[in-house]
């Protein structure tokens, strides 16, 4: 397996990850609140990539036997002068996206893709990485924590009447 960085010939490959990735999410959303939209497989890889290459990104895919398995998505991004307020505000690499594709998981993909966008994060002296994971994802709340990631935040929701 070769990790290497995103090019546009891939574009169909990461479009089919999201899409997966999207379809799991809301195989397991309790809330019932996610959704494949009509156009998610069309827009959603042009978003992501875009958010890379405007705040200091990159993305990362896993290639084996000449098809993308895996990827990662990570961005730098800025702070605003109200975040300074309350906030010491060390530099930070956000965690956008980390999808392995189900049939290749459990064989150290994610890990490696996950040890490759650390690499870059230090390499651009980032104090810290974050990474939003959906509450009902088990198996990458598993994941992170088995990569000494921890939980700082917590997001609750009650459904109104």
């Amino acid at each position: 397996m070769d990790i290497v960085e995103y090019e546009n010939k891939y574009l169909e490959d990461v479009r089919d990850l999201l899409v997966e990735l999207e379809e799991y999410i809301i195989s397991i959303d309790k809330d019932k609140l996610d959704r494949l939209h009509k156009d998610y497989r069309e827009k959603m890889a042009l978003i992501d990539l875009k958010d890379v290459e405007n705040n200091s990104g990159k993305c990362y895919l896993a290639i084996l036997n000449n098809k993308v398995v895996g990827l990662i998505m990570g961005i730098i991004p800025k702070y605003d002068e109200f975040d300074y307020l309350d906030y010491k505000c060390p530099k930070r690499g956000l965690i956008t996206e980390l999808i392995v594709s189900q049939k290749t998981r459990s064989n150290g993909i994610g890990k490696e893709l996950l040890k490759k966008m650390e690499d870059y994060f230090k390499s651009q002296k980032c104090k810290y990485i974050l990474v939003d994971v959906f509450a009902y994802n088990e198996n990458a709340i598993n994941f992170y924590n088995r990569n000494n990631y921890h939980t700082r935040m917590y997001t609750e929701i009650k459904k109104l009447d």
